[in-house]
């Protein structure tokens, strides 16, 4: 009898304390993990270690409820350019508009103002402070490689000499800030899904194939990164039908552009649900970036492009090259997925710089234009592509916004 006793007495002791075990040792396992809820909460220990702490206040977030997509360029020549040129030794040919040639340099002077808020002045030093420790990659096609240009040329300045490096590693651009064991990275693929065109730099323009559900292999190279920043539409929109792949990779059919589109993106889509800890990491998609083939749509008569423009449209302006059905497909989709993402609607306010596209001050093919084609820039002219210092700036402006509102400070 006093046996049963002891017996019946010790075993809910013991239960407790197998459950106790099994929490602890659940608590270790998630220490031990990269993914670890505590560590995208509060940071790994090592890294407050090293952390030199920062502080947002209110007055570096914009206020909750401002729409800062809706706005106007304010004239600023005593704020803007942000960098130079000559100030940043990352910037390539394709994006140097006044070294190539432009006689005016008005299109670096003009500072986008939202109606009801104020977008907070970037300050490299506390970019960088959140970037401590961390991954910034921009994924997508030569624009989205001008935005990741622009977003080291505005942090480099910061960084002594012998402490930033900048390096590649197909298809991959990595810039690498040393003494925050920051980086930020560009990765190669204007589909965001698979195609025959994701090599770097010897890539197919007019023959275009995409593989609609395949995205395994580049999703290699986005897993863990800390801030993820998606963009694809001009590679899509070269003709209305594509040549793509679903279902099979041998059963190669033509598809309108919307419907390949949309395919591509519930791939994505899929794999941001099956591979993102929205704990540890967050994600961006940058809506599209206009261009400006015609002038007669802002200037109704004329035959000609973007070139020659020196100033912003001011009227309400929204041109043929922004496929309002891909935008729409865009905004429905990541409203419906359970992570949150958000979505960068730079369109507007990009669409009214008719002005800051490199047309003939860039590259073609890889080389400057020559003599006889800057002669005709109806033929040559690239009203798709940027300058730099330019319009992608503001871009980085409004992504850092988004990173201040999203950052917790630590005391």
């Amino acid at each position: 009898m006093l046996l049963d006793r002891r017996i019946h007495f010790l075993f809910p002791v013991a239960l407790v304390f197998i459950l106790v075990v099994g929490i602890v040792r659940i608590v270790l396992d998630d220490l031990k993990s990269n993914k670890s809820f505590i560590f995208g909460s509060y940071g790994k220990p090592e890294e407050h270690k090293n952390r030199k702490p920062i502080f947002i206040s209110p007055k570096d977030r914009f206020e909750e409820g401002c729409n800062v997509f809706e706005g106007q360029w304010m004239w600023d020549n005593v704020s803007y350019p942000l960098y130079t040129e000559e100030s940043c030794p990352y910037l390539v040919k394709q994006t140097t508009c006044l070294r190539n040639g432009r006689p005016d340099s008005f299109y670096q002077n003009w500072r986008w103002q939202p109606n009801t808020c104020k977008l907070p002045r970037f300050d490299p030093l506390k970019l960088l402070g959140i970037l401590r420790g961390k991954r910034l990659m921009f994924i997508g096609d030569s624009v989205q490689r001008g935005q990741f240009e622009s977003m080291v040329c505005l942090v480099q300045s910061v960084i002594p000499d012998g402490k930033k490096y900048l390096y590649r590693v197909p298809p991959m651009k990595i810039f690498k800030a040393e003494e925050y064991n920051a980086s930020i990275e560009y990765y190669w693929a204007p589909f965001m899904v698979e195609s025959i065109s994701d090599h770097a730099t010897n890539h197919t323009v007019h023959k275009r194939l995409v593989n609609l559900d395949s995205i395994a292999k580049h999703g290699k190279s986005w897993e863990g990164v800390d801030y993820l920043v998606f963009e694809s539409y001009i590679w899509w929109m070269y003709k209305p039908l594509i040549n793509a792949t679903y279902g099979s990779p041998d059963n190669i059919q033509e598809f309108k552009v919307p419907a390949a589109y949309k395919l591509a993106l519930e791939t994505w889509a899929n794999w941001i649900k099956s591979n993102i800890n929205p704990h540890t990491q967050k994600v961006f998609f940058m809506s599209m970036s206009p261009t400006h083939l015609w002038s007669w749509e802002w200037k109704p008569g004329s035959e000609g492009t973007c070139f020659n423009e020196s100033y912003p449209i001011q009227d309400p302006y929204w041109g043929t090259g922004s496929n309002l059905e891909i935008m729409a497909m865009v905004g429905n989709l990541l409203q419906e997925l359970e992570i949150n993402i958000t979505l960068l609607n730079i369109t507007q306010l990009s669409e009214y710089r008719k002005d800051a596209h490199t047309t003939i001050y860039g590259e073609r093919k890889g080389k400057l234009l020559t003599k006889e084609q800057k002669s005709d820039p109806k033929t040559f002219g690239d009203c798709i592509h940027w300058c730099l210092p330019g319009v992608p700036d503001t871009w980085n402006e409004i992504l850092y916004a988004y990173l201040l509102q999203k950052y917790q400070n630590y005391f």
